[in-house]
């Protein structure tokens, strides 16, 4: 007798097949949901049954005009909004549907690396030793 798996990771599934177009994605558990990776890159994340992809300033706009929704959490009694929303949800029903939100979470994500990446500072080198 084999167990079904439970509904959240059948969802992480159908999400991961849905932006397959991208290319092959991954799915790592994290926080009772589920972190979406691409080439290493976080574009998205799985909470509560819900999709969010990444955003930015530059990309907020448009998820905004298509009435998307951001993820936010209690942080201590405070709402905390992060840089994920919802995709429209027509484009929840197929790959193709979903392609241009994703390849707008993939910019963000690469855009947030690449900034993170310029404010991390150099690695110090030791000192050379004087010889004696």
């Amino acid at each position: 007798m084999s167990l079904a798996p439970p509904r959240r990771d059948e969802f992480a599934a159908y999400c991961l097949e849905l932006l397959a177009p991208l290319g092959p994605c991954s799915a790592r558990r994290m926080f009772g949901g589920h972190g979406i990776y691409l080439d290493g890159v976080m574009i998205g994340l799985i909470a509560y049954e819900r999709l969010y992809l990444k955003t930015d300033e530059q990309s907020l706009p448009r998820w905004r005009e298509a009435g998307c929704e951001p993820f936010v959490y209690d942080g201590k009694g405070k709402p905390v909004t992060m840089s994920y929303w919802t995709p429209p949800q027509e484009a929840m029903e197929s790959p193709a549907l979903m392609q241009p939100w994703a390849r707008l979470a993939l910019e963000a994500a690469v855009r947030a690396r690449s900034a993170k990446a310029a404010r991390k500072p150099p690695a110090r080198r030791p000192a050379a030793r004087k010889a004696k």
